[in-house]
Order: structure tokens, then sequence, then C-alpha cells
């Protein structure tokens, strides 16, 4: 391979990277994508003496440092705001995101029980994901619904959710949380939550500590 194919495919790479940089609905990927790609244009730039390219990149790679610094430095104020099953906001959250949650659960159909616990968590007083669950007898939630809208799915709301708020499921009785594994992305993130497959490898469960 010779030095100038070398070249190009540091090029293409950049390209492609900040490319799929804009493609992110997450701002925090979108800034972690487009860094990567800066660098790899800044060094592209060095490398073929073409010096204003690689002073632009290199000045955009400090713009994502700095801004990835303020997101993850900065302290978010969280909140669980509890709603009834025949809310007006909660069938208008549900319509507009409608799609959305149709790609994780393919044929939900929201349908209001006696038994739910529903609750949108705020993030800096901004609706960032909703929880709905039908609590059973025995002590455990069963997980209807779980869905983060796209600018906040960086796990911190889910750790909020299972971790920090563990108190408020014991306070309304709650031992164990339940809920399908669904797609590849959702057991995944189910994972990274602290929930292990039950032993017929079906529901995911998670014990409510504290």
């Amino acid at each position: 391979m010779n030095q100038q194919m070398v070249l190009e495919i540091v090029g293409y790479v950049a390209s492609i990277l900040v490319a799929v940089s804009l493609m992110m609905s997450s701002i925090l990927k979108l800034r972690l994508i487009n860094l990567v790609g800066s660098a790899a244009f800044t060094v592209y730039g060095v490398l073929i003496h073409a010096y204003p390219v690689a002073v632009v990149n290199l000045i955009i790679v400090f713009i994502n440092l700095y801004y990835l610094r303020q997101m993850l430095g900065s302290r978010e104020f969280f909140k669980l705001l509890r709603v009834q099953p025949g809310s007006e906001y909660l069938a208008a959250f549900l319509d507009f995101h409608r799609a959305e949650i149709q790609r994780f659960l393919p044929g939900f159909a929201y349908a209001p029980a006696e038994r739910q616990l529903i609750f949108f968590v705020l993030r800096d007083m901004v609706p960032a994901g909703l929880f709905i669950g039908e609590t059973r007898g025995d002590g455990a939630l069963r997980v209807v619904l779980d869905f983060v809208t796209p600018q906040y799915r960086d796990f911190k709301t889910g750790r909020y959710l299972f971790a920090d708020q563990a108190h408020f499921f014991r306070e309304q009785g709650i031992r164990e949380i339940l809920s399908e594994p669904g797609s590849k992305e959702h057991t995944e993130y189910l994972r990274r939550m602290g929930f292990s497959p039950g032993a017929d490898g079906g529901m995911y469960r998670l014990a409510v500590s504290g």
C-alpha cells in the first residue's frame, strides 16, 4: 500500500465520520463522533500539507472538547412526574413519539388499566423518558413501556430511574421489575441497567435494592 493510498483512506474515513456524526439524534454521540472525524481531518490536512484544512479542523476538535466537557461535567436536575392513565399530556406524548416507539416495540398500543404505574422522567424539567408498568400482587412490576426520547439516550435517564430511584419503587411495594428482552439494542440496555435474564431466558429481572 503506497503513501497516496494511505492518505486517501485517512481522508475518506474522516469524511465518513463527520457525515455519520450529523446523522446522530443524540447530541453526545454527535459530538463524540464529530470529534474523532475532525481529529482525523486534522491529521489528513497535515499529511497533505493543506494547513488551512488542518487548522480549521483542529479548531473544531477544541470546540467539540469544550462542549463535551460542558455536557459531561454539568449536573442535571432529575425528577419523576407521576401521571394518571387518562392524562391528556400522556396521550399527546405517545402520539407524538408513535413512530419511534414502534421502532423498538412494533405493535405497541397503549391501553389504560387500573394497576398501572405511569410517570415521566424529567431532565431539567424536560420530559426525557416515559415509564409505564403494571403492578402484580406478588411485589413485581412488569414493564409495559420504558421509552427515552432520542436526544437523551445516554443511559443517565435509566440509571436515575432504576438505581437512584429504587426507593420510589420500594415505596410502591415493588421488590422486582420484569421486562421483555425485546430487540438486541434493548436487551443491551437492560443488561447495562442491571437486569438479568430469567432461568428460562425469557423475562429479564431486576431486584429493587434499598
